[in-house]
């Protein structure tokens, strides 16, 4: 491959007949595939709907996918690879975010409805544009299915957003949910004739079994489409990628085992940024598990209350279920509890919302295990941190993304103290903490004081978690290069 056509590959686009059916994963691997093989590549999604996000090192916000894929490229996270942001606040609303910056809450039916989607999809072409200028190839993720009739003249995500950039796309089919004939055909069969001339092929993902055995439907979908199958991408369970949002949770409503430490994240309504355990997740010594279920919580040896993108709503979600109640118990009981930025606000003694951010309720009591009380603001707070955990002398990284202010009501013991001199979150003892810091569970040395009353042993993987993840996207590349047809995907590629 030369030099000249390293430099002229236009973008590449994976859109999917659904949700969940793998694009973002597949993007990832792209990624890291053209940082091998020479490229400066860089992600880009429109438009995602998600309540794990990230935050870039000028305080933007963007969604955590974006996010794994720019660290998949090797490159920085930009705001631009992910220009809105909607993260849901309700079941009928979503906090709106521009260019890494909120802009207000809109309901489904306002956002959808208004007239500014001309307006937006200028702001996400213009991203797109800044971003193009700097990287090559872009590797461009749709959301949900390209076939939804009635939003199609109002999307900016997915062909819209490929004509523009004239991206070759390629349709993502899930065959472990079944129907991939139908929902590969019928989506094929719903698209234009301009939208169907950005179509170059189909990947069928998460084929449990021998490959070879989708010969035949493979024949099938090409002469039904008129377009290529240039890979069957097998069900895999032991490469670890980030997963875009709370969709996948599904698989992890694990309950206690023998034999591990049990670690019991309480499953929230509004839970944000559960990417905050995947350390923990994916330590050996530890069972993980989510869970809303108050004989599930009293079973754990350590119990984690995440974020949330709605404290108030939680709160009140886990006094009426009883989880509340299994929390207290758990701290009484001399058990680990920990909370994370809305987990931390719920820990304290009150969070009052005098400017209704979050709703029409004013105040809430909390769970009133930390000497500390919080207030709603209307601005939020986006920052990456390097702090000191504790009397650590190691430097460790993390971000902040929250609208409350919280003030110690007793005697200050912070958690973490930061690069600037600031003091995050409040060290009751070795057992019950709060801090606002994500990604403060990605640090070994804050994984080691956690675990130490439970697990002598050390961890099978020695390396860090950063070399954990580095590794899984080199055995994510190699995946899809043992079953895709890069050499195709290459072609498709050349201006």
């Amino acid at each position: 491959m030369t030099d000249n056509i390293k430099r002229s590959l236009r973008p590449i686009m994976f859109v999917g007949t659904g949700s969940d059916v793998g694009k973002s994963v597949i993007t990832a691997g792209f990624c890291r595939i053209f940082k091998q093989d020479g490229f400066q590549p860089a992600p880009f999604k429109a438009q995602n709907m998600s309540l794990n996000s990230y935050v870039t090192a000028d305080g933007l916000e963007l969604g955590r996918a974006q996010a794994v894929q720019a660290e998949a490229s090797g490159i920085p996270c930009l705001s631009d690879m992910n220009p809105v942001l909607l993260k849901p606040t309700s079941d009928k609303s979503s906090q709106v975010v521009l260019n890494g910056k909120p802009v207000g809450n809109q309901s489904a039916y306002e956002y959808f409805m208004a007239n500014d989607r001309r307006e937006l999809f200028e702001s996400v072409k213009q991203a797109f544009d800044r971003l193009s200028g700097k990287y090559n190839p872009i590797v461009m993720e749709g959301a949900g299915s390209i076939s939804e009739l009635n939003l199609k003249h109002r999307d900016i995500t997915n062909l819209r957003m490929a004509a523009h950039a004239g991206a070759a796309t390629y349709l993502i089919g899930d065959i472990d949910r079944g129907g991939v004939f139908g929902s590969v055909y019928g989506t094929i069969a719903l698209l234009t004739e301009e939208e169907k001339a950005c179509m170059k092929g189909i990947i069928i993902n998460k084929f449990r079994g021998d490959g070879r055995l989708f010969k035949d439907g493979k024949r099938m979908l090409e002469d039904l489409t008129g377009l290529p199958v240039v890979g069957i991408l097998p069900y895999f369970r032991d490469i670890h990628i980030e997963q875009e949002d709370s969709v996948s949770l599904e698989s992890k409503f694990k309950t206690s085992t023998s034999g591990k430490v049990n670690v019991a994240v309480v499953l929230l309504r509004r839970l944000s940024n559960f990417t905050d355990f995947a350390r923990l997740e994916n330590d050996s010594r530890v069972n993980l598990f989510y869970t809303s279920d108050p004989n599930e919580i009293a079973k754990a040896d350590i119990v984690i209350i995440p974020g949330s993108k709605n404290t108030i709503d939680d709160m009140l979600f886990i006094k009426n279920n009883g989880v509340a109640k299994a929390i207290l118990l758990a701290h009484k009981s001399g058990k680990t509890v920990i909370g994370i930025c809305g987990g931390y606000q719920m820990l304290g003694e009150m969070i009052r919302d005098p400017h209704h951010v979050e709703g029409n309720m004013e105040s809430v009591p909390g769970l009133g295990i930390l000497p500390v009380s919080t207030t709603l603001q209307a601005e939020k707070t986006t920052l990456q941190c390097q702090f000191r955990f504790l009397e650590s002398e190691s430097a460790s990284l993390g971000y902040e993304i929250h609208m409350g202010e919280t003030v110690v009501t007793g005697q200050e013991k912070a958690v973490a103290t930061l690069s600037d001199g600031r003091k995050d979150g409040y060290f009751l003892d070795d057992k019950t903490w709060g801090t606002y810091l994500h990604g403060i569970l990605d640090n070994d040395d804050v994984i080691a004081r956690i675990l130490r009353p439970y697990a002598t042993d050390n961890p099978d993987n020695q390396t860090s978690f950063q070399a954990f993840k580095e590794e899984q996207y080199d055995k994510l590349a190699d995946l899809i290069r043992a079953h895709v047809d890069m050499e195709l995907i290459y072609k498709t590629l050349k201006n």
